[in-house]
């Protein structure tokens, strides 16, 4: 498949910067097999049904984005993942002027340093920091800050409301460079009303990396590789899981963070097994989905894997009309933007 068969117009005007207050005040586009329809993110509980399941990502956000000098030079430093021997990868700028051996200095009114170890050809690094444990995590939360998408323009950096706009009502455990971006539109409010509903919810953990900011290279879509990501599903609930499905209710994934894990963690009869690891699994049309019914989501990017992976749940064509309509219709898209809930083709 081409590239150029995932592209759309969209005006840089639909691109949301600040997100809908209160959260669940967000437009929501409910996308059947049949229509389109025009909806809000509160009209959630309604749209499900007593029994259905909800399953939710509860990574926590944290900060990540590092101003590091090489002597001279300055080096844009995104933290991705730790790596098992205790170093990080992360993505560097201008990763071309850094070599094995290299030191890095931090900004941010502390003394914390790292040596670079390795650098890979996609513009990534390991990185020894000079602490561990403790330690670095609060030299980091001095000296990072949040990683926002580039859409989201913060010429002087993150804005103070951003340290909460950019977490999940569900975050719970830190290690993700971007938000789960589905969750954000999530308020105690509507938690209620969806309790009141009889849908329940559970919770699985994948740790978004920083490989979510980088564009598709090549025109062939097949050759793409993802970064690795840690995600974790406990036993706990996978049995909810397997539980909702012996009582008919349907899984509904609350993003494509959620529902990448769910089917990586799919045995082929669909069962959804106790996970903890890393997934590189890339979704696109001609992907058979073995757990989700539904998939809530925000409006992605075009040419990325986001698009296509919502393509590849509900049908290019249908999607690409969808897109159409949310572009004429007023839709704000991206992270801070409005959602759609796919039924799945």
């Amino acid at each position: 498949m081409d590239l150029a068969d995932f592209d759309f117009e969209l005006p840089p005007e639909r691109i949301a910067q600040h997100p809908a207050r209160p959260r669940d005040a967000a437009r929501l586009l409910e996308i059947t097999r049949a229509a389109l329809h025009d909806r809000a993110v509160r009209d959630l509980p309604e749209l499900l049904r007593p029994g259905d399941l909800l399953v939710v990502n509860d990574t926590r956000v944290i900060p990540a984005q590092l101003a590091a000098r090489r002597g001279a030079a300055r080096i844009g430093i995104t933290l991705d993942r730790p790596l098992p021997d205790g170093t990080w990868h992360a993505l560097a700028r201008n990763a071309r002027r850094l070599r094995a051996g290299d030191t890095l200095r931090f900004a941010g009114g502390i003394e914390l340093g790292a040596v670079v170890v390795a650098r890979d050809a996609d513009g990534g690094v390991a990185l020894r920091f000079d602490r561990a444990g403790a330690a670095l995590d609060s030299a980091l939360h001095a000296a990072a800050v949040l990683a926002l998408p580039p859409y989201i323009e913060r010429r002087t950096g993150p804005l103070p409301a951003d340290a909460k706009d950019y977490q999940t009502i569900f975050a719970r455990h830190p290690g993700a460079v971007a938000a789960p971006t589905a969750g954000l539109h999530f308020t105690p409010a509507l938690l209620d009303a969806l309790a009141q509903r009889g849908i329940r919810r559970v919770a699985l953990t994948l740790h978004v990396g920083a490989g979510t900011f980088l564009p598709v290279r090549g025109e062939k879509i097949e050759q793409h590789r993802l970064h690795p990501e840690r995600g974790i599903i406990d036993a706990a609930a996978a049995d909810a899981i397997a539980a909702a499905r012996r009582a008919g209710g349907r899984v509904v994934a609350v993003g494509t963070t959620t529902l990448r894990l769910l089917e990586t963690a799919a045995a082929p009869d669909g069962m959804v097994r106790p996970f903890a690891g890393q997934t590189e699994l890339f979704i696109r049309p001609g992907h058979v989905f073995r757990t989700a019914d539904l998939l809530l989501t925000n409006f992605h990017l075009p040419r990325s894997t986001l698009f296509m992976l919502v393509c590849a749940f509900a049908g290019t064509e249908r999607m690409r009309a969808a897109y159409a309509h949310a572009v004429a219709a007023g839709y704000r898209f991206y992270s801070y933007g409005d959602a759609c809930l796919l039924h799945r083709a």
